[in-house]
């Protein structure tokens, strides 16, 4: 049995600490690893739900970056109490503080995660310092670096991460989850009030910077000039009627019967079961799981090229620059005029993708795979 600690910055909805959740649970059924989860702030809504499958959970109560200190003591002692063979860590701040506390115990399997690219849009001042402080590390500290995404190996390396030791392991999806959810959209589309002849655009991710929310906000609102068949789905934390910023456009626009602002759910196979159409916006990305997620859904997709996006859909057509309100609506509109058959056609070719090359169980065994070399060494 190996014992692999996991440490990450903390338990809410995002896409590392849902692939980590995915990756344990592929491994309770296939034995073979011990898996222990330390979140360096809170247990999040994830951290209870890994603890109900009899997954060690532990939460260290980091409340700012200042506390990095006393929480790199605690870390240290825990860790040592746990007596991993490898310690697996998750985004910067986490690689900083487990590296340090895993390397000053005399452990050599530690492995860094990299889930980010161009961190220099949205990122604080803060984290671009860890960074830096992580790229002079990374030739001494960690055995191997994992990066969701290849363009943001390319980026680390550039930084100076020490370029032999990275590897790539894109995420996983859950293919059950997403299949056969239709009753369950058709419901949702219901209780929301969605004409049945309206073609419902769905944006999946929590408002930030990074997200760049307004694009695609001006682009429905320009869209609803010339067209009345459309509606949109606004899906994540803080994108509900409290969101001014959002709320200010659409109002000025007088749109607000079109736009559905339904803030953070636990549903997401059945929000985008109940849309026709996915729009990705953001201005920067590593692997973005929830594109794969509307992909394996089964819906054709619009996404800004940023991360490995425009890989993941492998559509060109349909793959456009960041921050360009004028050419979303073109595509958004292009996908709208367009005959049901031809969306279901890209709606099944991006499902098939999916299946076929990026499935929970054989990202998982790419980990498995790894976490037997190290141990094996």
């Amino acid at each position: 049995m190996i014992k692999v600690v996991h440490v990450i910055i903390g338990l809410n909805v995002g896409g590392a600490e849902l692939m980590l959740k995915r990756l344990i649970e592929s491994h309770l059924t296939t034995g073979g690893i011990q898996h222990t989860v330390i979140s360096l702030t809170s247990l999040g809504v994830l951290g209870p739900e890994l603890q109900r499958q009899g997954v060690n959970v532990y939460s260290l109560n980091m409340t700012t970056v200042l506390k990095g200190p006393v929480v790199l003591f605690k870390l240290r002692a825990l860790i040592s109490k746990l007596q991993p063979d490898i310690v697996h860590s998750w985004m910067y701040h986490a690689d900083l503080l487990a590296g340090v506390a895993a390397f000053s115990l005399g452990i050599k399997n530690i492995i860094w995660g990299i889930r980010s690219t161009d961190i220099t849009k949205g990122g604080s001042k803060a984290t671009i310092l860890i960074r830096k402080i992580c790229a002079y590390l990374s030739y001494k500290v960690p055995q191997k670096i994992l990066c969701a995404a290849s363009v943001s190996r390319d980026v680390h390396i550039n930084v100076g991460y020490h370029s032999s030791k990275m590897e790539v392991i894109p995420n996983g999806f859950d293919i059950a989850r997403f299949s056969n959810n239709q009753k369950d959209g058709m419901r949702l589309r219901e209780e929301l009030g969605v004409p049945s002849d309206s073609l419902a655009f769905i944006s999946v991710g929590r408002y930030s910077q990074v997200k760049d929310h307004k694009t695609f906000v001006i682009a429905a609102c320009e869209l609803l000039k010339i067209r009345e068949d459309v509606c949109f789905i606004l899906v994540g934390r803080d994108l509900d009627k409290h969101n001014t910023d959002l709320i200010d456009i659409i109002g000025s626009a007088g749109v607000e019967s079109r736009f559905y602002l339904l803030g953070q759910r636990s549903d997401i196979p059945s929000c985008l079961a109940a849309s026709d159409i996915f729009c990705l916006h953001s201005v920067t990305e590593g692997f973005p799981n929830v594109l794969g997620e509307a992909m394996l859904t089964g819906l054709p997709c619009i996404t800004t090229d940023v991360g490995d996006a425009r890989y993941l859909l492998n559509n060109d057509d349909f793959t456009i620059v960041a921050s360009n309100p004028q050419l979303m609506t073109e595509k958004m509109n292009q996908l709208a005029d367009s005959p049901k058959e031809y969306r279901d056609t890209l709606g099944n070719n991006n499902r098939r993708r999916i299946v076929e090359n990026y499935s929970i169980t054989a990202v998982s065994g790419q980990y498995m795979t790894l976490y037997n070399e190290l141990n094996g060494k």
